[in-house]
């Protein structure tokens, strides 16, 4: 079985770093696609040079015996495209996308993703969480993960820091000690 070189998860590299006046005519829409197409839309955007970021986490499954690593989306069917709608119509033209929304607030969806991919960056596991839960929100303020913001619920009896996308109403969630958080 071929290795397939790493999925570009996001495009441009510094999509979530830097807004500046030329992303003005664009926004951020949740792009459900069809079944397990993310990253071949991924691919196609590339091509196209439009905006996007893919959340991918790594996983490692036996396969006849073997251990395979791969990258897989944190959100089942979803990429997140950063575009006008000249280019929104583009992606949709490649029929991979069965439905696309367009986020309310640009600047709470990129600080939502923001903190996903600080999440996915620091390496620590990862739970999908498919619904929100009311809590306290909170700020880590020591570690590696030091700012992030959250909300704190508790999943079989131990403390997590939920990270939301809250258009899309999911999350991802780590485990945490509460003295590591402070209330917002």
């Amino acid at each position: 079985m071929p290795i397939l070189a790493p999925q570009t998860n996001l495009f441009p590299d510094d999509l979530l770093l830097d807004f500046t006046a030329e992303f003005a005519e664009r926004r951020w829409w949740a792009i459900y696609t069809k079944s397990r197409q993310e990253k071949s839309l991924a691919r196609q955007l590339v091509g196209m040079e439009i905006p996007f970021y893919l959340p991918l986490i790594p996983r490692v499954t036996n396969i006849g015996g073997r251990r395979v690593k791969s990258q897989v989306p944190l959100f089942n069917g979803y990429l997140f495209l950063f575009a006008s709608n000249e280019e929104r119509i583009q992606a949709l033209s490649t029929n991979r996308v069965a439905q696309a929304w367009s986020a309310s607030s640009t600047g709470e969806m990129t600080r939502d993703l923001q903190n996903v991919q600080t999440l996915i960056e620091s390496g620590v596991p990862l739970t999908t969480e498919g619904q929100l839960e009311a809590g306290q929100r909170v700020r880590v303020k020591h570690g590696a993960l030091e700012g992030l913001e959250g909300v704190v619920i508790t999943r079989r009896g131990e403390d997590r820091l939920l990270v939301s996308v809250h258009f899309l109403q999911q999350g991802v969630s780590i485990q945490i000690k509460d003295y590591l958080l402070e209330p917002i």
